[in-house]
Formats: C-alpha cells, structure tokens, sequence
C-alpha cells in the first residue's frame, strides 16, 4: 500500500471534479485541466465533494502499487494547478547573454554564433524581469507560470537544455533556486629555472 496514494486530496474552494469513466476532469478558478486515469487505479469523490481518494483495488499486483501513489500525486498537483497554480523563475549566468518573448517564441543569446528559438507551450506564461545579463554577476531573470505542472516542469527542462550551466565559471541557464557546483580551473605552477 503507498503511504502517498492512501491520502485523500483536499479539494479548495472553487474546485469541482468531474468523473465519467476513468477520466477525472478538475475545474476552479485559473481554468479546467484533464487527465485519464489508468484502470488499474480507482479515483472516486466523498459526498461533500470536498475530497477525492485514490484506491487501488489490486494491493498485491505490483504495477497497481506503482501507480496508486503516482496517479494521487498526478491528481493532487492538477488541483493545486487550477486553485493556485505553478512558478518557476530562471536565471541566465554569462556576459553578453540575453531572453526575449517574439511572438509566442522565447529568443535566447546564449553565446552561439545563432540565437536559439523555443516556442512557448500553450497555456505557459513568460515574464522577463530582466531581459539581458550584466557582466558574470547579474544574471538575466524571467519566470514561467502554468496550471499544468507536468507541460511547465518540461518547458523549464528543455529551456535549461540549450545551454546547461558549466562547472568553472557557471554560465549558462539555470533554475533560480539551483546550485551549481564548482571546480577549480587549471592551476599553473610558478615558472622557476
């Protein structure tokens, strides 16, 4: 039994759930997300409607208890999405590096003789704080916000990816929150006869 999957989901003010068959659908007050459930796993609604539980019929099988606490986790982020919804804030480290929203595209100068292009999914919103870098101390900010944390955490995945934060000197694009790790350069011994 997963000790995650057992906990019911508190549902908020303002949050409706909907069940018709295996698909769970949560609307409130930032919009409605969807999601079908897998059929090993059961999710039903308390009369109040003010909790969803997450049961796994199957204790023994073993892909049932795989999925009973990741189904729970999956619904539980979906209604924290449309009641509060997700944030993640970004840094750029690097002389000369740049963001900027075109277009429904984010535009990166991230020291490549191109500039990279990523268009920004579908229900994401961009907020560039500060467009541009300033030397290798002020990094160039901007945060992402999104109801659906799975389509955000990948969006903010693949952003990283253009130009992962290297080890020496620690340009490249990070998360605000993440630490990098550093290492010492060449050391040069003293020239001597």
């Amino acid at each position: 039994m997963s000790r995650i999957g057992k906990k019911p989901i508190e549902l908020p003010k303002g949050v409706k759930v909907e069940l018709k068959g295996q698909q769970v659908k949560v609307s409130g007050p930032l919009g409605s997300l969807d999601m079908d459930c897998h059929p090993c796993i059961k999710v039903t609604v308390d009369g109040s409607g003010n909790q969803i539980e997450v049961v796994n019929p199957q204790p023994d099988d073993r892909m049932s208890k795989q999925l009973h606490g990741t189904m729970r986790a999956l619904l539980a982020n979906m209604v924290t999405g449309v009641s509060k919804g997700f944030e993640q804030k970004m840094e750029i480290y690097g002389t000369g590096y740049s963001v900027k929203d075109q277009g429904g595209k984010l535009v990166f100068q991230v020291g490549y003789c191109h500039s990279v292009e990523l268009p920004i999914p579908k229900g994401v919103k961009v907020k560039i704080d500060v467009p541009a870098t300033r030397g290798n101390d002020v990094p160039a900010k901007f945060s992402l916000s999104s109801m659906d944390k799975c389509v955000l955490g990948q969006f903010a995945a693949n952003i990283r990816r253009v130009r992962p934060p290297e080890p020496y000197k620690g340009k490249g694009i990070r998360y605000a929150d993440e630490h990098i790790q550093r290492k010492m350069g060449k050391a040069f011994a003293s020239g001597g006869a």
